[in-house]
């Protein structure tokens, strides 16, 4: 929890966390093996170019880098000033996408935006900016909140649904309602917005077509094996194909045009497959402790503003890893949400980073007992 009223009892510290910082730049360069190798078949095929995806990846995290440095050394106070210009070019992108000409239509859906010089998924961007106008919004206002969360709410993953992007919806409803209620929000309220988020997703999944046969297929994944279960059937069979120590790197046969989607949202199956359940399981083990270490720097954030900066973070990256892995393995929907640090994506990535130099920026001032 952040520092109450009396300091007396309490030390600060001037150091950051660097095995936070170590995950972060391991989980990179792990990312970057793993797209390489997921990717250099269907890189070659379609753009004779092996090192087409991975070459892309490795730029962005050069990108996501320089910013984690840039705002590990911005004063994350001075996010008080920035939160509602940000607000407002996430909301202006959002709607941007729509636009033909500026959003980019692919597999179906328009989730990019495209500048000439350079294109990102405002939809990634959002879960940053809106972390930082949240925090920087209940950290000054203390009543009459309830109304104008919905509202902001509503508006942005509204948005996010006319892309269609319902798994970046249930990651951005999650995150606003973490924080939302870590911000000493009254119990009642919480009781009254969570079924409610709840019957929303339900309903959204079920007029939608295609999100109503995934919904089927979650729960009978031997309907249409050729069809809506195709995608669910091919990750189980590279998740079983690995076994317990994996095929080897390299050795997936699942990247070989069977396996949709292999370099992004399902990356995590190229994993099970060429490093099997031992290796897997030693990736889950290093989250978590990368997400342990966010929470103890959040628990002893200096201030609301950095503890709410920080569960925002925190909710950003348990979230989107819970949402993965477990439609990974089939006990979510399979929704197309990266895996965070991994998944092939230059938008997710630089965010990730992002997030990482503002928890780092906070872990330098957190307080801690004598």
């Amino acid at each position: 929890m952040y520092l109450p009223g009396n300091v007396k009892f309490f030390r600060q510290e001037k150091k950051i966390d660097f095995l936070l910082l170590a995950l972060a730049v391991l989980f990179t360069a792990f990312g970057l093996l793993m797209v390489y190798e997921a990717s250099n078949i269907p890189a070659f095929e379609t753009f004779g170019n092996k090192y087409h995806y991975v070459s892309d990846q490795f730029t962005s995290s050069l990108i996501g880098i320089g910013v984690l440095a840039a705002v590990y050394f911005f004063p994350h106070k001075k996010y008080l000033q920035l939160s509602v210009p940000l607000l407002l070019i996430t909301i202006l992108s959002l709607a941007a996408v729509l636009i033909p000409g500026l959003g980019l239509k692919i597999l179906g859906a328009r989730r990019w935006l495209n500048l000439g010089f350079i294109s990102f998924q405002p939809s990634e961007l959002a879960k940053l900016t809106l972390i930082i106008y949240l925090a920087s919004w209940l950290t000054s206002k203390e009543k009459g909140r309830l109304f104008s969360f919905v509202i902001l709410l509503s508006i942005i993953v509204g948005l996010v649904m006319l892309q269609p992007d319902l798994g970046t919806a249930i990651i951005l409803t999650a995150i606003f309602l973490t924080v939302y209620f870590v911000s000493a929000a009254p119990w009642w309220q919480f009781v009254l917005l969570l079924p409610g988020a709840l019957i929303a997703v339900l309903i959204m999944s079920i007029i939608s077509p295609y999100r109503y046969q995934r919904l089927m297929t979650f729960f009978n994944p031997n309907i249409d094996p050729l069809g809506s279960s195709y995608h669910i059937r091919q990750i189980l069979i590279s998740l079983g194909s690995g076994g317990l120590s994996g095929l080897g790197l390299g050795a997936s046969r699942q990247k070989y045009q069977y396996l949709p989607e292999a370099t992004t949202d399902s990356i995590f199956a190229i994993i099970g497959e060429e490093l099997g359940f031992l290796g897997t399981a030693f990736l889950i083990f290093l989250y978590l402790v990368f997400l342990y270490h966010i929470f103890r720097i959040v628990r002893n954030a200096p201030d609301k503003m950095s503890f709410l900066l920080g569960s925002g973070i925190l909710a950003f990256f348990g979230f989107q890893i819970i949402v993965n892995l477990g439609s990974m393995v089939a006990l979510l929907p399979l929704t197309g949400v990266p895996l965070p640090f991994i998944s092939y994506g230059g938008s997710s990535l630089v965010v990730s980073l992002a997030c990482v130099g503002i928890i780092l920026n906070i872990s330098r001032q957190i307080v801690r007992k004598k």
